[in-house]
């Protein structure tokens, strides 16, 4: 057996994001060999391609506690020139009830490290900081599976602990469920659960277990079991590459209540999460063009993202500070953003003034004001159309609704939405009557309620300019919390994009296509006096160059959401920005890039 300090760490990067789901590269950065989403063989299993399969393990039973054994299938670790195998010891494993019950004998290893419920709770080498494992294997995983919300909190708990290390659930993964278990974190797998299918005459495929077809001439035998492996795999890989990791788990989670269950408690934890750093939950702030939100099914408005906007809206944003006495509710529509759709082209000619704060009214988001239309998620999401609200989006639409307009003190609701609104102490006008929204009488209706809220309530219909820069103060409170560094500019440009300057010097660009403010250099003392960006600490001793990597970084934020534009500092100075391509929970010890370098001072 080696000697446990000779193990080498396997060389490993970051090929794509997506939330808790990554795809790591293995080898050398230039030219990988393997990647995960993957396999760990066992040695009765047979020889599959390093593309699917990089480990292989062995565990010795002969010796209490029992010994496991990783063997690395190419040269991937560093320095490279051998083949690597890792040692560990098991440990003693109690049961998973016994939380308060410690065995004395916890699990141990270097760059292979098996971690149970009971050492996550009693183990204190764990929060050694010397301790990166390049696996992590959850020996107990069958155990915890089988108790609501363990195996939710023991991958969260080490996704956040050890977040360059890949994670391997023993015994509880399959073609029907690793994207969901990728998505909740996960990176390796094994056959086990295929060798149980083989044993019982059954497929495990990626729409979960079901007898053969023996008319088709289908066949139940590893080979065929493994076939099914690679096309999930593949497909894992695909989603979490292409931003649509979440809609396949939730069509893997409609495979067994467990994984309902699984995919829910997820949920609620990253939803509880996002409400105290949105960095914490692995939301994005700012997404690739051409990346959709795709929100198909009912489990879809669970989503952290979702739930983290529906709050936003409703208790922090407000609205342009000459658009606060009337709020007009306007149905969406299936393109994005709302106002380039022929409906609101109708609605715009319908509406004299600048003055009245226009929401869209829409599944899932619930409410989408006018000035967040462009942004992350309310341009990219995309839903079933049927003409029909169900008893649950009336519901938080309402409440919705109600919140955001008490909060922010409107006297007036003008409802073009179509939904049946009555909140005491608001006036509240109906203008659809029953009737579609695009309607001659519709519009009628809706003009002269606008008409007469612009007499009744003394509406000023305010110059374009101060409208364009109100609008990008509300939306810089939303994205950055404060709009002090929009104090005493000027907005230029033809729409969609804004130039903003200040004292003739350009401070931003606004591109409704990114969906977000594109910050020159001479912003970022001001930014960073108004506490607009998040901030990242690099080692004092580094020429900074190029990208930030962990090697680099001394230490970050926790509410960094991908996307965010971040200012760079250096032994107490601003020395430039970068934006974000890995969430708070990363930072600043995680693997791969995770910043791209903007600006240098």
């Amino acid at each position: 057996m080696k000697e446990e300090a000779a193990e080498r760490p396997l060389a490993r990067g970051i090929a794509a994001r997506n939330r808790f789901a990554r795809i790591f590269s293995l080898g050398d950065r230039a030219s990988p060999s393997s990647w995960t989403p993957g396999l760990v063989l066992s040695s009765d299993d047979p020889n599959l391609p390093l593309s699917v399969a990089a480990f292989q393990f062995q565990r010795y039973s002969n010796t209490i506690p029992a010994t496991i054994s990783i063997q690395v299938l190419d040269d991937l670790c560093f320095p490279f020139g051998e083949l690597e195998c890792w040692n560990s010891v098991e440990g003693l494993i109690l049961p998973s009830s016994l939380d308060e019950s410690d065995s004395g004998v916890s699990p141990k290893g270097i760059q292979f490290l098996p971690v149970s419920w009971q050492a996550l709770h009693h183990d204190s080498n764990l929060l050694d900081e010397k301790l990166e494992p390049s696996v992590i294997a959850l020996i107990d995983a069958p155990q915890l599976a089988e108790r609501p919300g363990r195996l939710i909190e023991a991958l969260d708990t080490l996704r956040r602990r050890f977040p360059t290390s890949l994670i391997w659930t023993p015994g509880i993964g399959g073609p029907d469920n690793c994207a969901l278990l990728s998505w909740m974190g996960v990176d390796l797998f094994d056959l086990s659960r295929s060798h149980e299918a083989v044993g019982r005459g059954i497929l495990l495929t990626e729409d979960g277990p079901r007898e053969p077809d023996t008319i088709l001439g289908e066949k139940t035998d590893l080979q065929t079991q493994i076939e099914a492996w690679k096309r999930a795999l593949a497909a894992t890989r695909s989603a979490i590459r292409n931003g649509t990791i979440r809609q396949l788990a939730e069509r893997q989670a409609l495979t067994s209540p467990r994984s309902v269950e699984r995919l829910r408690r997820h949920d609620s934890i990253m939803t509880e999460l996002a409400a105290k750093s949105a960095g914490s939950a692995s939301l994005e702030c700012v997404v690739p063009q051409g990346r959709n939100l795709l929100c198909y099914s009912h489990i879809s408005r669970d989503d952290p993202l979702i739930q983290d906007w529906r709050r936003r809206v409703s208790t922090t944003h407000t609205p342009p500070n000459h658009q606060r006495k009337v709020m007009l509710l306007l149905p969406c529509s299936a393109q994005k953003p709302y106002r380039l759709s022929k409906s609101h082209r109708r609605f715009q000619r319908a509406i004299p003034t600048r003055g009245i704060h226009e929401v869209m009214v829409t599944a899932p988001l619930g409410l989408v004001p006018r000035e967040l239309e462009d942004i992350w998620p309310a341009a990219h999401y995309d839903i079933p159309v049927t003409g029909d609200w169900d008893a649950d989006e009336l519901k938080y639409i309402r409440e919705m609704v109600e919140l955001y307009s008490r909060r922010n003190g409107f006297s007036r609701i003008i409802n073009h939405s179509g939904i049946n609104l009555e909140f005491e102490g608001i006036q509240v006008t109906d203008t659809r009557k029953s009737e579609s929204a695009g309607s001659h009488d519709s519009l009628d209706r809706l003009n002269q309620a606008v008409e007469n809220a612009i007499d009744d309530l003394d509406i000023k219909n305010v110059k374009e300019s101060l409208h364009r820069l109100e609008k990008l103060k509300a939306l810089s409170r939303f994205q950055h919390g404060t709009d002090d560094w929009l104090e005493g500019t000027k907005v230029s440009g033809r729409p969609p994009i804004f130039r903003i300057e200040k004292n003739r010097i350009q401070m931003a660009l606004w591109n409704p296509r990114s969906g977000r403010f594109s910050f020159s250099k001479a912003a970022l003392p001001i930014l960073d006096s108004c506490g607009a960006l998040g901030r990242v600490v690099l080692s004092s001793d580094f020429d900074w160059r190029g990208d930030l990597f962990s090697s680099n970084v001394q230490s970050a934020d926790e509410n960094i959401c991908i996307g965010d534009e971040l200012l760079v500092f250096q032994d107490g100075e601003l020395i430039g920005s970068a934006r974000a391509e890995a969430a708070g929970w990363e930072w600043p010890n995680g693997p791969g890039r995770l910043a791209k370098a903007k600006h240098r001072l």
